[in-house]
């Protein structure tokens, strides 16, 4: 099944032109689902593996009744978050996915570390660390007329590491924060900032909350150009309204409907996991290229060969998932994409060792 296009349209950048090889594009965007399908189709340097697509289906089938594929599933992977449910948990995952991009280290010795309650940690989770720690510390960091306003310095104590390494891209982290804060202020409810209330035009429906992220938050649109289509990836802005999809449901509120139209989540730990689960092959060109350092730059064709066919990679497992459960049980599976990535993320985490490898693509962006 392939993404249906939103009836809605985005209405302020999508007539910004696009310049490639001369030529002036003001088309939409393909979504996720249908972008991934169509990098999947023409890409040169990744392929899709229907035999590692069945094998995960069928590992995936094994686990279906388990909590980890579940709304609850979100909350055991990040014992950092708020407990589910409420307006200060939306805030929070407001602030944590704005700043949710490029953690990798320079040096794999050498990286930031946060540590909190006596644990370190590392990644993406040193950002769960350090908001948390800041709001421990009452530092009002979830809180839009503070972080709308935030200065560079406030920003780097809240985040500081503690090692000599710090935080990388500090100053983007700034700038898509403050610009987030301020269009919360701007499109919410009254003013108050509230991240419920700026989804609440949306109607409950996460194709529409994921158009009204990007439409109005310009560190969230995740594009690229390729084969002369604009493709939209949309990895902040999806993982965002699924959280708050999981986070509602967690807490006992009616799930977002539509959760099923969104994709996985395209960074650069998942596709490790899904080469070393059989699920896509490199080109020996591309491995080789990864394995001597060579940095992607963002849009770069390798860089959305590996996206695009990760994307579609897990919408097959997700597909063939559904066919089991439908010959086997004979009922209907409600596993979508975003609860298959929640799964496969902590496994690539939990599976470092044996992956260590195959070398994780290297771009720095603020999209993921």
């Amino acid at each position: 099944m392939r993404l249906q296009q939103p009836d809605f349209r985005f209405a302020k950048f999508t007539s910004v032109a696009l310049q490639l090889t001369g030529a002036v594009m003001e088309e939409e965007p393909l979504w996720p689902r249908e972008a991934g399908r169509y990098v999947s189709e023409r890409s040169r340097d990744v392929r899709v593996c229907a035999e590692g697509v069945q094998r995960v289906a069928k590992m995936l089938y094994d686990l279906r009744h388990s909590e980890v594929l579940t709304a609850r599933g979100w909350s055991l992977m990040n014992p950092l978050a708020p407990p589910p449910g409420g307006d200060a948990a939306l805030n929070w995952l407001l602030v944590v996915d704005t700043m949710n991009f490029s953690f990798w280290p320079d040096d794999l010795d050498k990286q930031c570390e946060v540590t909190y309650k006596g644990k370190m940690y590392t990644g993406y989770m040193t950002l769960c660390a350090a908001i948390t720690r800041a709001l421990d510390e009452g530092v009002p960091i979830t809180d839009p007329d503070y972080f709308s306003k935030i200065s560079l310095e406030d920003l780097a104590r809240v985040l500081r590491s503690d090692t000599e390494v710090p935080m990388p891209m500090l100053a983007e982290r700034l700038k898509a924060l403050t610009e987030v804060g301020q269009a919360l202020l701007k499109h919410s409810g009254s003013g108050s900032g509230s991240f419920r209330s700026f989804l609440e035009p949306c109607g409950n429906d996460a194709l529409k909350m994921v158009q009204r992220v990007v439409e109005l938050l310009p560190s969230y649109r995740d594009e690229a150009v390729y084969e002369g289509r604009r493709v939209a990836l949309y990895k902040r802005a999806q993982i965002l309204v699924a959280e708050v999809g999981c986070v509602l449901e967690a807490g006992g509120e009616a799930p977002i409907s539509g959760m099923d139209q969104l994709t996985m989540f395209a960074d650069y730990r998942v596709p490790q996991a899904l080469v070393h689960l059989g699920v896509l092959k490199y080109s020996d060109d591309l491995m080789n290229a990864l394995k001597r350092g060579e940095m992607l730059s963002s849009g770069d064709r390798r860089e959305v060969e590996i996206r695009g066919c990760s994307i579609d990679a897990v919408e097959q497992i997700k597909e063939h998932l559904l066919q089991l459960v439908a010959q086997s049980d004979g009922e209907v599976c409600h596993i979508n994409s975003a609860l298959i990535d929640f799964y496969l993320w902590p496994y690539a985490k939990e599976h470092h060792k044996e992956m260590a490898h195959i070398p994780i693509h290297h771009t720095r962006c603020i999209y993921y």
